[in-house]
């Protein structure tokens, strides 16, 4: 709980020495009451490193402000409601202000501001924000209903916006329920999906950070990629970051449902012909949103990443062959994450 991160340098004039200087702003993990519940979330603070005697760091109020939404997030995490990232996000999918949003779902205009940045919504709200994005034929109903709040053209506009989400999300609607179809009896939490259930937005996410900062980055490749990162972050934290499941194959580890995989919205594949052989090739679709992973994720997929960026198929395959993970299961078995413990060491 104690571990901390620079996260920036920032010149400013410091209220512990009262001199302009350049100020560290960090972060760090911490504990706060939300709702009477403590919960653990990642606090900004600065600190003087010029003063090395008694208390040598503050928090603006600005940035008071961020830590208690964080808290709060923490907490909605918990209770598994959005956080305010989250629903910003929904809004940032349709081309929505917060004012928008409000209208959208009949509610008060200043509704989403305040679940934005300090009130916790209830269940119920919660699950109709959730609806919004998941089907987008329930926001386009909503948006009919209260269309007497919007002006003509921004009617007309967030319509327009709505409708291409329809088209564009009606394939991959199928594919998410493919690949969930794939892992209904992987529902439970258990050493075999690292003790997570599957999240496909988490997993889509990884993928498309892959695609930004590996090269050369192939299908096999990526597969041994996510067990890595999988393994490391189980070793590291006891918990696997997506919930994949993996098996022991010829070619290493690999995620059932890896044939449906790749074909999740951060990226796009292109099928090579080499000779007789189709190689498939991921190749970045979406730009990374860092705000998607904590600062344990990204230290985990960094470890990675730089592990392995110039790795060739080949080479990662008889890497990962060597993992005990490997030697100690069987053809066509489930790969335990209890033996990620025994995970080699990444540099």
């Amino acid at each position: 709980m104690n571990r901390d991160y620079l996260i920036n340098m920032i010149e400013a004039d410091c209220p512990i020495c009262n001199k302009v200087h350049s100020l560290e702003m960090r972060t760090r993990f911490t504990q706060g009451l939300v709702k009477g519940e403590v919960v653990d979330y990642e606090e900004i603070y600065f600190l003087c490193p010029l003063s090395d005697e008694g208390e040598n760091e503050f928090v603006p109020a600005d940035i008071m402000d961020e830590n208690l939404l964080r808290a709060r997030d923490a907490y909605r995490a918990h209770k598994r409601l959005l956080t305010s990232i989250e629903i910003a996000k929904i809004r940032d999918f349709y081309g929505l202000t917060q004012s928008d949003f409000s209208a959208m779902l009949g509610w008060g205009d200043v509704t989403v501001t305040r679940y934005e940045s300090k009130t916790i919504q209830d269940e119920t709200y919660d699950n109709i924000m959730r609806m919004t994005y998941v089907n987008p034929m329930f926001a386009l109903e909503s948006l009919d209903k209260h269309k007497d709040r919007f002006t003509a053209e921004r009617y007309k506009k967030i319509r327009k916006n709505i409708i291409d989400r329809v088209e564009e999300l009606g394939n991959l609607y199928l594919k998410k329920q493919e690949i969930n179809s794939l892992y209904v009896s992987y529902q439970d939490e258990s050493e075999f999906n690292g003790y997570k259930q599957l999240d496909i937005n988490k997993l889509s996410s990884v993928i498309g950070y892959f695609s930004h900062f590996v090269n050369n980055l192939y299908k096999v490749k990526l597969m041994k990629l996510l067990w890595y990162a999988d393994s490391l972050h189980f070793r590291r934290h006891g918990k696997s970051m997506t919930g994949l499941v993996y098996k022991h194959m010829p070619y290493g580890a690999l995620p059932i449902a890896f044939d449906e995989i790749i074909y999740l919205p951060t990226v796009k594949v292109i099928e090579e012909v080499i000779y007789d052989d189709i190689r498939y090739k991921i190749v970045p679709y979406k730009e990374v949103n860092i705000s998607d992973f904590s600062l344990e994720e990204l230290a985990v997929l960094e470890t990675v990443a730089n592990a392995f960026k110039d790795y060739k198929s080949r080479e990662i395959i008889n890497y990962m062959h060597e993992e005990k993970a490997y030697t100690n299961t069987e053809t066509y078995q489930i790969i335990p994450y209890s033996l990620a413990k025994e995970l080699k060491d990444l540099k």
